[in-house]
């Protein structure tokens, strides 16, 4: 690793100790990040990575992920997936305007996002279609220099808290050549912001927005209208290689937890640790962890190879349920192993065991991970 390198991580892990973890479960009982953490974050360049230099960001090539998952490993440290979630909020959500805003729009919206004196949401999952993006039914309709937006959007991460969204609607045709991304500011009269109240990522809200005769600039267009599906669909291929990391690394999380208190705990004159079915439980969850791992390693550098993940959605989607499931094993044996102390609010493997079902749904079901890796396989048709 570049010295460089090496310092970030070693900045962050101390920023991660210091600030993050004493106060994590304090943030989580009040179902928010504060937003000096989000400038906290802008000013040790978290927020940045991956962005063009000329706006904020770090500069790094997008087609290397490997700093992206340095900090997500760093922050994974705290135990806490709502604190991830909401610091990567902008890595679905800021891409499309970097790509495909005018300039005007770029230089309002970025660098405040990268420093965090501003944050962002995507818009893009419906109450009536759930994860069918192709078939979404908010509708802007064009009238004069403004589209007028109306229809709902829900489970929105960030969307309570959010400046920006970067929303997608129907402006054409149904199907997927229909849809226009816009970017929408939250004190747009007409948007109304209600918060769901969810089982875990706590410290991360999420919400339902209502568009009512929303006014949004075609200024605030991104890219060509009726070309805005595959603004969306480009950012899967990250976001899910970055769940599928932070799963990993919270499985090793999981994983010290339960070894650390197996060797302390005694029960019946023993160590947990000494009980053949206690031993054997971490085993298999280590063994897990390691085979997700080597999936990671090896689709992140064929993602790097080829330029991005469209020519290996399959071996993404797989990655994904991989290594959710791998999170899912290992937060039901740490909770087994650490018994009543692993269901204390508080305690970080109480809070992942919480955490571990939003994994396997964010970024698009397990189920369909498998049909896409299916159709990118030739077992389905294309649509």
């Amino acid at each position: 690793m570049a010295p460089h390198l090496n310092d970030f991580r070693m900045s962050l892990r101390k920023w991660v100790h210091k600030e993050v973890i004493p106060n994590i479960n304090s943030w989580d009982e009040a179902g928010r990040v504060p937003r000096a953490v989000f400038k906290a974050a802008g000013d040790l360049g978290v927020l940045g990575v991956g962005y063009p230099t000329e706006y904020g960001g770090l500069g790094n090539d997008r087609n290397d992920l490997s700093v992206l998952l340095l900090v997500n490993e760093e922050l994974c440290r705290a135990g806490s997936g709502g604190l991830c979630a909401a610091l990567s909020a902008h890595h679905i959500s800021l891409p499309p305007v970097v790509a495909l805003g005018n300039e005007s729009l770029k230089q309002k919206v970025i660098p405040s996002v990268l420093s965090g004196t501003k944050t962002m949401s995507l818009g893009v999952t419906e109450p009536s279609g759930g994860s069918d993006v192709a078939n979404m039914e908010t509708v802007a309709t064009l009238q004069g220099d403004y589209y007028v937006v109306n229809g709902a959007k829900t489970y929105i991460t960030g969307g309570m808290e959010a400046d920006y969204i970067t929303l997608a609607v129907r402006t054409g045709s149904s199907g997927p050549s229909g849809i226009t991304l816009l970017c929408v500011e939250k004190d747009t009269p007409g948007l109304e912001c209600t918060e769901l109240h969810k089982t875990g990522w706590w410290c991360s809200d999420t919400a339902t927005l209502t568009f009512d005769d929303c006014h949004v600039p075609t200024t605030h267009v991104l890219g060509r209208e009726n070309e805005g599906f595959m603004g969306v669909m480009r950012n899967f291929n990250c976001e899910r290689i970055m769940l599928a990391a932070q799963a990993i690394y919270f499985s090793d999380l999981l994983i010290e937890e339960a070894s650390s208190w197996a060797q302390q705990r005694k029960t019946f004159g023993q160590r947990l640790v000494d009980h053949q079915a206690i031993r054997h439980r971490i085993v298999d969850m280590k063994m897990h962890a390691i085979g997700s791992r080597a999936l990671l390693n090896q689709t992140v550098e064929k993602y790097r190879v080829n330029g991005g993940g469209d020519a290996i959605v399959d071996e993404i989607c797989m990655l994904k349920n991989m290594a959710t499931d791998c999170m899912q094993l290992c937060a039901d044996g740490a909770v087994q192993v650490l018994g009543g102390a692993g269901y204390v609010r508080g305690h970080s493997v109480e809070r992942l065991y919480r955490e571990v079902k939003v994994m396997q749904i964010g970024g698009g079901s397990t189920e369909i991970m498998k049909d896409l890796a299916a159709k990118q396989m030739g077992l389905m048709d294309r649509v």
